[in-house]
């Protein structure tokens, strides 16, 4: 499966890189017992995590170590967790703890066998700090199997302030308005938008935030289960809406074919890099990590993010994304295994990421004080404030074979909508066929 939100760059989901921060915030936590009940213990960990991720993360469970006595071993699986951690357990070698990058996955490993329930500990923490709607994503058949630890919010759109300011405009608070103020951006000199249509996921973070603001978290879910045909007509709507901007040559930077040209970190370059063709790009609070190690911008002054806006009278939409953690029935340390998902329930845990940068959590208990900056605070907050009408990320939910592979499915057909935006309507039926095949429906 891919990975492809948070390690497209190694830390590029990093707001502000505080590496020397670190601390526990927090008091003692009972997580498998506060006595170093679990020494001589050691939890092993697999998870896609590289880099600067992998060393925060890193900090979470040593921060465990200490409460608990037990040791961690993490490895980094690269992109294709289910390969990876399906060839562990058939060579008799699974991991105790893995942190799944989507809902299919974790559907999958639910569905062959793999995973343990989650501790009564566990479940009630995450029913006292978590919007319902993050049980349902851990959840399969009714049964608690995934902890989401680690979130990405996937409507923000990030612009240059100077660019905006130059312009005369403010960050708008409809679709409409946004592309009114692009408008206004363009004839102003700069292209409105940079559009990262050399890879595919960006136009399918594109169209859900769309759909999931026109049509509403209902048809949403329908069209994510599959239980709604890509052909019905709130889809031809909303591609209908996303292509009033893909048309307009004067909003994107390069027109369809610069954009068709351009991967994400390009993206992000054109509106932050030196010398910038945008004043906007839409993508996850990641963008931010990407402006300031690449290209030193201070995120608040340099680059900051508006929400992306609601729709045609609808609400605005909030995406996510997310790392749920799993325990492997395989794994040899259940026990251990067990008490480190409870200690990752508690905001203990999540404030020992929030204080190192490039972490949000979905756990309402966590101090929002414990991020670094205000910016991403501001995305904490709204991500947290979203509660139940956070929508996971749908092609995320989707076979990957629809959802999340190169050159096909929704990716490609969202390239060709890209590069011809008059038919929504035979775009809807393409994929619908592409659909109906991945999910053998």
């Amino acid at each position: 499966m891919m990975r492809r939100r948070t390690t497209l760059l190694t830390g590029c989901t990093a707001l502000v890189l505080a590496l020397g921060a670190t601390a526990c915030g927090g008091g003692p936590v009972s997580a498998g017992g506060g006595d170093k009940a679990l020494s001589g213990k050691t939890v092993t960990v697999a998870g896609v995590w590289s880099g600067t991720e992998q060393k925060n993360f890193q900090k979470v469970l040593d921060a465990f170590t200490e409460k608990t006595g037990a040791k961690t071993q993490f490895t980094s699986t690269g992109d294709n967790v289910s390969t990876v951690v399906g060839s562990k357990i058939e060579g008799g070698n699974a991991p105790d703890v893995v942190m799944v990058p989507q809902v299919g996955v974790l559907k999958q490993f639910a569905g062959k066998g793999w995973l343990k329930p989650l501790s009564k500990k566990t479940e009630q923490s995450v029913d006292a700090g978590y919007a319902p709607v993050w049980k349902k994503y851990g959840s399969v058949d009714g049964t608690l199997y995934g902890l989401y630890f680690k979130a990405a919010h996937k409507s923000t759109v990030w612009y240059s302030p100077d660019a905006l300011t130059q312009a005369g405009v403010k960050p708008p608070k409809s679709y409409d308005e946004m592309l009114k103020a692009g408008q206004t951006v363009s004839d102003s000199g700069l292209a409105a938008f940079s559009v990262a249509g050399q890879d595919g996921w960006t136009l399918t973070d594109w169209f859900e935030n769309v759909y999931l603001s026109q049509a509403g978290p209902e048809k949403y879910d329908a069209l994510a289960a599959h239980k709604l045909k890509w052909t019905d007509a709130s889809v031809v709507e909303a591609l209908t809406t996303l292509g009033k901007l893909f048309k307009d040559k004067q909003l994107i930077a390069g027109g369809q074919k610069g954009a068709l040209n351009t991967d994400f970190p390009g993206s992000v370059e054109k509106v932050f890099g030196p010398e910038p063709e945008a004043g906007m790009v839409y993508e996850g609070d990641f963008v931010a990590g990407v402006a300031k190690d690449q290209f030193g911008k201070t995120v608040g002054k340099d680059a900051n993010f508006f929400p992306f806006p609601a729709v045609a009278g609808g609400e605005a939409p909030v995406v996510s994304g997310g790392d749920a953690a799993v325990v492997l029935k395989d794994g040899k340390n259940q026990k251990a295994a067990q008490a480190l998902l409870e200690y990752l329930a508690t905001p203990e845990a999540a404030a020992v990421w929030a204080e190192a940068g490039g972490f949000l959590s979905p756990n309402k208990e966590l101090d929002l004080a414990k991020y670094g900056d205000d910016v991403t605070r501001a995305t904490a907050k709204s991500l947290v404030k979203a509660g139940d009408t956070v929508r996971f990320d749908m092609s995320d939910q989707a076979p990957a074979a629809f959802g999340g592979t190169k050159g096909t499915g929704e990716w490609k057909l969202l390239q060709d909508f890209l590069r011809d935006p008059s038919d929504p309507k035979g775009t809807a039926a393409k994929l619908e066929a592409a659909a109906a095949k991945a999910y053998q429906d």
